[in-house]
């Protein structure tokens, strides 16, 4: 059994993407493991100010809902990040999270594998390039961490539109895989 953290970064209600997170985390549920999934959605995640204090305390001087956050991820086997694609790159509050998770690089943090879910109104293939490079940037730092898959879902605009989608199979088995 796996620690899978799902983190979806929509603040949307009926969120595409966040049906995706759904799905994945049903599934890794079903395969067994401890899941728990976080909607950014109400959080206040401020911005990173590049003090670098974390880089010695392992903590955050900034008080808001963050630092919650990324106790979490450290503690997580698997993360799997949810976002809307917005001019073809992840949402600025998953990024913002992800500048606040310094503390994270010199600690022994639990995370291998890392997921990410998209969902854009464009369909074509290369829609979540950006994003998913985004990601990579930040996984990079982590050297006992991997992109471990992608899910994609295209030509979804409105809330709840998703409904029907492959992708949201896909995400499922793509959790479900997790064990």
């Amino acid at each position: 059994m796996k620690k899978v953290l799902v983190i979806s970064s929509s603040l949307r209600h009926g969120s595409n993407s966040e049906a995706l997170a759904e799905e994945f985390a049903r599934g890794a549920r079903e395969a067994g493991n401890d899941v728990e999934l976080i909607t950014l959605r109400g959080k206040d995640i401020k911005f990173c100010i590049g003090c670098l204090s974390c880089q010695k305390t392992q903590k955050c001087v900034i008080k808001d809902d963050a630092p919650e956050i990324v106790a979490k991820m450290h503690d997580a086997d698997v993360i799997c990040f949810a976002s809307p694609i917005y001019y073809y790159e992840m949402a600025g509050q998953l990024k913002t999270l992800l500048d606040r998770g310094n503390p994270l690089y010199p600690s022994d943090y639990h995370f291998r594998d890392i997921y990410m879910l998209t969902s854009a109104v464009e369909d074509e293939e290369s829609t979540p390039e950006r994003a998913v490079t985004g990601l990579t940037g930040w996984i990079d730092c982590f050297e006992k961490a991997k992109l471990a898959g992608t899910v994609f879902a295209g030509g979804v605009n409105a809330p709840n539109e998703i409904k029907g989608h492959p992708s949201l199979a896909k995400a499922y088995e793509m959790g479900k895989q997790i064990g």
